[in-house]
């Protein structure tokens, strides 16, 4: 019996063999104590807020874990419900109707990252900039927020038409995985790539010159694994890879990235820095522009990207129709 058709379109979670909390990693209570220890003395009222938000993010963890596992089948007024049941679900919904027909432990543990997000965003807030601590607990910022938008990849992924039914199918396995750890995202066997891919892009910020994108490339490059250097070899010699890698690389969208390289032509100007180029486009960019302070920025960057492809898709217009980020991760997911 396919999940949701037998409580009301809801896909229904089978029982927990051993229920366990979202906690924080020994790392990140770690880093928590730390700073709640500091704050006790430098700004006791700011530590009492502090205490009282990662209390709250750890009771959401313990009320979550009170869900029953999505690994286990479970037997509910006669239907039977099994963990591959919710992997053809998650494999034949579209995004639009994830919200009420997956099981509430996959939403739960989707808000119990964003609430994990805004609780270390508000420690690094109080704490001065100049410590060795603040450095910790941003790059703590960063797992979590790449972990949310590996989530995001792996949905827009399970939603595109072109990818073969078994690359679906292991990707809605590698997702329960990590809803099912309590979003630990050492579950997700591509999700390390996809991080590191996106930390090479925050810390290699586009130089333009001559738009060819070889610097870029290169820094970008230059600390990744084996098998992102195999990816372009490989898949770069189609249009949608390289122009998904153009607007990785520079910012840009498509659109602006031929508006710009065509008054580059037009006017024989040989290279142009990044205020040259703002210039060229005006005050209102396409994609968000990353600039290190804001994390968030970052994910932005990639929802623009998805949904101007989506756009172009449903126009079947020019551009690349997928996010870079899919094209990798369907090709990782062939090897």
């Amino acid at each position: 019996m396919p999940y949701g058709t037998a409580s009301g379109g809801e896909i229904c979670v089978p029982c927990p063999s051993g229920q366990t909390a979202l906690f924080l990693t020994d790392h990140e209570a770690s880093l928590v104590q730390e700073a709640e220890a500091l704050l006790d003395v430098e700004n006791p009222a700011e530590s009492k807020i502090v205490r009282e938000r990662f209390d709250c993010l750890r009771s959401f963890g313990k009320t979550i874990a009170l869900y029953p596992s999505i690994r286990e089948s479970q037997i509910l007024r006669g239907y039977v419900r099994t963990e591959q049941q919710l992997i053809k679900a998650l494999v034949g919904l579209a995004p639009s109707s994830h919200l009420l027909r997956i099981p509430a432990r996959i939403q739960a543990v989707r808000s119990f990252l964003v609430t994990k997000f805004h609780t270390f965003s508000l420690l690094c807030k109080v704490l001065k900039p100049d410590l060795p601590l603040y450095a910790s607990i941003r790059s703590v910022i960063y797992s979590i927020m790449f972990t949310i938008m590996g989530e995001d990849v792996y949905f827009s992924c399970l939603d595109e038409p072109s990818f073969p039914e078994e690359i679906k199918i292991r990707m809605a396995d590698e997702l329960i995985s990590l809803w099912d750890s309590g979003a630990e995202p050492a579950m997700i066997r591509h999700l390390s790539s996809l991080e590191a891919l996106w930390k090479a892009r925050n810390e290699s910020p586009p130089s333009f010159g001559t738009m060819d994108g070889t610097s870029e490339l290169f820094r970008l490059s230059i600390d990744l694994e084996e098998d992102w250097h195999d990816f372009l070899v490989n898949q770069t010699t189609t249009e949608e890879t390289k122009w998904a890698l153009d607007e990785f690389l520079f910012g840009l969208s498509f659109e602006e990235l031929i508006s710009v390289r065509t008054r580059l032509k037009r006017f024989g100007i040989s290279a142009a820095n990044a205020a040259e180029i703002r210039s060229y486009l005006g005050n209102t960019p396409a994609y968000s522009v990353i600039n290190g302070s804001d994390p968030r920025l970052i994910y932005d960057f990639y929802i623009d990207r998805r949904e101007t492809a989506l756009f172009r898709k449903h126009l079947n217009a020019p551009g690349p129709h997928k996010t870079l980020e899919e094209i990798y991760l369907k090709y990782r997911m062939t090897l």
